[in-house]
Formats: C-alpha cells, structure tokens, sequence
C-alpha cells in the first residue's frame, strides 16, 4: 500500500545522499537515527515526517548506542525522556493516533526489563493498528560475555531473547545481528509503519555490540525517501455488488469504525449519509465518524452502545460497516444483529476485515470507497424510506433526553456522579478539545453519553482497554496537537497502574488537563463481577474486616497529593459548584494542571443508562453461592440468542 521514492540532496546536506559510491563511517546505531530522520509519509499531496521523535530511557543496552547516536544527531532527531517503557508506548501511539497514522515516534529502550516492558503497549499498537517503532536493545551478537547481564539463557534456543516476546505483538520484527544487515530491515520496517493495511508495532531488536559498530554506509541510504500512502479503490464488481446491496436494503445501518478517522473519511461519511439518510452507529474507535448533531448520528453501537442505535441493529436488514475490526463489544458477543436475514457490507482496505461475518467485501480505502458508493447510489437517486428515516430520529430525540437527565446537576452542593462529570465537561469543552481514556467504566459512559464534536475529540482507546494508557496517550495528543486543550479522564484504579510521565508533562510543561474520579476501587469491573455472580470480589480498595474481606473504610490514599509530588497543580473539588469552576480553571491553564473529584456512587443517584445489549462473560457453571447460580441461569438464557453469521 506504500511506494517509496528517493529524493536526492546536496552531498553537503547532513544525512543526504553523495556521489554514487559514496559512502559514509557511522556506527550502526548512529546509522539508524539518521536513516530515520530522512523518511517521509505522502498522502493526497501533503507531505509528513515519518518519525518525527524518540523516547528513550537509556541503560547498558542502548547508552552508548542509540543513545550516544541521539546526542550526536541533536535536533535533526528530537528526544524524548520517559519514566515507564510501557507508557513511552502509549505516547508515542497516541501521538501517532492524533497525525492519522501518518507520523509516528519510535520508543529505545535497554535489553532485559527495559525491553519486556514494552509488549504491552506493543499489544495495544498493533490491535489498534497504529504506527510505532520499537529500539530494544538486546543481547551480545558476538556473545563474549555469555550470559550478560539481564539476559535470559534458553538451554534449547541460543539465539532467543527476551525481545522475542515481541513478536507476536508486532506487525514486523527483526534482529540486527550485523551492521549491513540494517539497511534491508530499516526500508522493511518503514514499508509497514506506512502502509495503512499493514500497520502497527514494528520491532528492531539492536544487540549492543552491533548499535556501537561501526560500517562505511552507502550515501543512498541516507536519501529523503518519501513514502506515498495510496488511497486504493474499489473493485468494479465488488462496487457494483455493493451497490446492489443497498438499494435493495429497506432498513440498512451503518456501522463506523476506526478505519474513517484513519482514512479522514469523516466529510465523505457525512456527505454519504446526508444524501442516502441511512443511519450511523459507531464502534469506540468510530465515535466522532460523524458530529454528534448530524441527523443521521444515532450514536454508540454494542453492549455500550445506545438503545437507539442498537435498536436499529436487532432489526437491520444490511449492515455496512465502514473500517470496523467487529469486536465482541460491537456486535454484543454475537447477539445484536437479530434479523434472520441480515447480511453484512464491509468497506475495509484490508481483506481480512471485510470478509468478517460472510460479507460482501469492498476492499479499499474508506474515504474512496464510501465516495465511490455514494457516487454510484447518488446517480440512482437511492434514499431510505421516510417512515425509517422518522423512527430513527424520533428514537434518537429519545434518548438525548436519557443523556439529559444523566448530565443533570440540580444541586451545585452535592457531590457528583461520574455522568455528571461529564455532563459538566460537555458543557465546558469546544471541537477543540480531546478527551482520552481507556479503560474502567468511562468507555462505557463516554460511548453511550459523549456528544461529539470534531472527528478527534474522542479519543478513546478499547481495542485492547488498557489501563494506564490515559496520562501518556493524553502526552502524545498534546505533542501532536499543541494549542488544543487535552484532558486525561481516569478512575482511580488506572491512575495507580501508570502516573510515572506527570513527570514528563511538567518536564516538557505540556499542558494536559488531568481529572482524576476517585471512586475507591475498580468500579467498571465490581459491576461486571456482581453481574456474573462474584460478589465485587477482590474489586474494592479498602482496608479488610475482621472476615478477611476488603470490606473495611477506604483506603487513606490521597491520589491530589501524589500527582501534586509529581509536579501537577492540584484542582480539588468537592461538590458541583467547585467542580464546574476546578474544570474551567483546568482548561484555561498553560501548565499541566489536575482536578481530583471524588464521585458519588450510592445506587439513589441518578447515573448513566445500563447497558443496552449484552457481553458475553462466560459464568461459572457449578457454584454454590446463589449469585452465581442465578448468573448462570440469565448467561444460559442469553447464549441462546447468539448466533453464527455464515
């Protein structure tokens, strides 16, 4: 999906290509940055750097490596200084997510913990499919010192690492074992980052006796190379099938994933809707396809969809998803999509995603298929039925008031619900602002209730929901998108998992916007638990009673005072009213600033609508607790409306 062309520079350039034969003394290490600085991503004529940072946190496996090549490059390689491996990852990926995966950040690390560390944000990179290039150091090459330090020995398989661990979660892994063999892995590495087919983690395992060796370089290595990130069209047949599909449709839907942020598809999906009428659910990665004004935005689809759309997809009878994975979360573990006859239209510019469910495949890219299709039905005159078009508007005016009675703050004394937080916010923010976060209940929240209003403002990541991601992602956007406000939401629980790169935001003095709802435990999955019948178990971050359960006082722990150690400003707010103010105060900073608010969560308040489809979370089948037993008996009424789509 990527075609790179050379662009030659004077010889006198730094990093330019000379005189054909020329070639250049570097170390590998050093090779690598200045390679690296030259690459170039291309699409519809708008030019981007390909990386255009590194974060590193150096030991005895990259320091005078990569390291030492960083300080020798300056600013032609920014730097970045990270406190936690796994969350240099997430914001470089968040960075990458906020560029449209057309510029990126690689993250260096030592060999050992330094490297391990990074699989879980290489996980979540690749699941998301969004670029990131991985530096680990690694082990001796030429072993003469064996084992070194931090090295895992495999009696049965010399030549593993620990950087194996790598590989399952990258979209391309390689081991550089000698200095030339750097200049086929380097253009196979930026082939993948580009290609937006093929993306995701991309792995160079650098052993540190090869970083430190030094290769006379061919000057054409160092050329600007500019990769072109093609928008492929539609097949004529697989178009034409498309088309068939959807006139012939009476109650199609739209379902809006990831793929139309990736590909800016947003102007053409709205374009599209605005002329056929057929309504717009979106996944998380989808959410802000279209302005949450739209009227053809009927919201969040799946088990934290709306009841509006995910009404729309019990009795569609064509589903065209639009740059969309299908996860469980979607399609409610295979339950949402009810209609006996119902069949599935997948624009996706990958084959393996536009086969899903036995679709009718329209592999290419969104926005030049979602054109390509509207053209063709446009020429038609193809729209929905009146009487379809009303019952999904009127559905929707329904459940606006349902997010009107969340948001609702009657008392500005009492203490707020997680909603209303964000009620608060929605009344505060612009199309400017980006809210990111991840994991615990505000997925939930944030899909069935956030109305959206530009196309990067919801920037929440559950491909993998990982927590921890929020405060380092929250770097990356920020990075990516400087002068727009950036808030960081997260519970409690996620807090503790990662808060290490505060540090880096009051280092670079990024001005994220940090709001911490402490709610004293991991409220998301105490509910999950006390839906499959276990009891809140191990859930609760309290002190243990006398029964040995975690059912004593909360625990002291004062979540302000740590982020306030770690450099922050520190908003308290202990009620409505402040909260309103602390929020306002946050947004107008120009340092890294954190509101701390601790939510109510007593069952007489008011919060978010339940979840309006369902999630298969297999239930024990023996128990002798009756809360697994009555569990077991609503997972066994609720299997039985899953259903293959073949």
């Amino acid at each position: 999906m990527t075609t790179p062309r050379r662009t030659s520079h004077p010889s006198g350039t730094p990093g330019a290509s000379g005189p054909a034969g020329a070639t250049r003394r570097l170390t590998t290490a050093q090779a690598l940055i200045a390679f690296l600085a030259r690459q170039y991503t291309e699409r519809d004529g708008r030019r981007h750097r390909l990386i255009n940072a590194t974060w590193g946190i150096f030991g005895h496996g990259n320091v005078a490596g990569v390291g030492q090549a960083l300080l020798e490059a300056g600013p032609a390689m920014p730097y970045l200084q990270g406190r936690s491996e796994q969350a240099m990852v997430h914001a470089a990926v968040g960075y990458a997510r906020r560029s449209g995966r057309l510029s990126a950040h690689a993250v260096t690390t030592s060999i050992g913990p330094g490297a391990t560390n990074l699989v879980t944000g290489a996980a979540l990179a690749t699941v998301n499919h969004l670029p990131v290039l991985l530096l680990p150091g690694d082990t001796f090459a030429t072993r003469p010192a064996d084992p070194v330090l931090q090295q895992l020995e495999v009696p049965h398989a010399g030549d593993v690492s620990v950087n194996d661990c790598l590989r399952p979660v990258s979209r391309h892994f390689d081991r550089i074992t000698r200095p030339e063999a750097l200049i086929p892995a380097a253009l196979h590495a930026m082939r993948t980052l580009a290609d937006p087919a093929a993306t995701g983690a991309v792995t160079l395992a650098l052993p540190q006796d090869v970083q430190a060796e030094a290769y006379d370089w061919p000057a054409e290595f160092f050329a600007t190379r500019v990769w072109t990130v093609r928008r492929p069209a539609p097949d004529p047949y697989e178009l034409e099938q498309a088309v068939r599909a959807v006139r012939s449709a009476r109650r199609p839907l739209i379902v809006a994933g990831g793929g139309v942020h990736h590909s800016a598809a947003e102007e053409a999906l709205a374009a599209f809707a605005a002329s056929t009428r057929i309504p717009v659910a979106s996944t998380q990665a989808g959410k802000g396809s279209l302005r949450h004004d739209h009227p053809a935005d009927v919201g969040g689809i799946g088990h934290t969809g709306t009841a509006t759309a995910d009404a729309l997809a019990r009795e569609a009878d064509l589903v065209i998803g639009v740059g969309t994975r299908y996860t469980d979360f979607t399609t409610a573990s295979g339950t949402l999509f009810a209609e006996p006859g119902v069949r599935f239209l997948n624009l996706n510019i990958t084959g393996f995603d536009a086969h899903k469910l036995s679709a009718l495949p329209l592999v290419a890219d969104a926005r030049t298929a979602i054109e390509a299709l509207g053209e063709a039905l446009g020429a038609r005159g193809h729209r929905v039925t009146p009487a379809y078009e009303s019952e999904y508007t009127d559905a929707k005016e329904r459940w606006e008031r349902r997010v009107d009675a969340a948001f609702a703050t009657a008392d500005p004394d009492a203490r707020p619900t997680q909603a209303q937080v964000l009620g608060l916010l929605d009344e505060l923010v612009t199309e400017d602002d980006v809210l990111v976060n991840a994991a615990g209940s505000l997925p939930g929240d944030l899909h069935k209730l956030w109305r959206t209003r530009s196309p990067h403002q919801y920037h929440v990541e559950y491909g993998y929901s990982c927590m921890g991601y929020e405060i380092p992602a929250a770097l990356g956007v920020q990075l990516a998108a400087p002068g727009r406000p950036v808030w960081a939401l997260v519970g409690d629980g996620t807090y503790l998992m990662n808060p290490t790169e505060i540090v880096t935001a009051v280092q670079e003095n990024l001005p994220v916007k940090l709001v911490i709802l402490q709610n004293h435990g991991y409220a998301s999955i105490g509910g999950l638990s006390e839906s499959v019948g276990a009891e809140r178990f191990g859930t609760a971050y309290r002190h243990r009673a006398d029964d040995g359960a975690f059912t004593g006082a909360p625990l002291p722990v004062d979540l302000a005072a740590n982020a306030a150690s770690l450099g922050m400003r520190v908003l308290r707010a202990g009620s409505v009213g402040e909260l309103r103010r602390a929020l306002a105060e946050a947004r107008a900073a120009d340092r890294p600033t954190c509101v701390y608010v601790e939510t109510e969560t007593a069952d007489t308040v008011s919060g978010p609508p339940p979840a309006q489809a369902w999630w298969d979370v297999p239930v024990a089948e023996t128990a002798t607790r009756p809360s697994a037993v009555e569990a077991r008996k609503e997972y066994d009424r609720q299997i039985a409306a899953r259903r293959r789509h073949l």
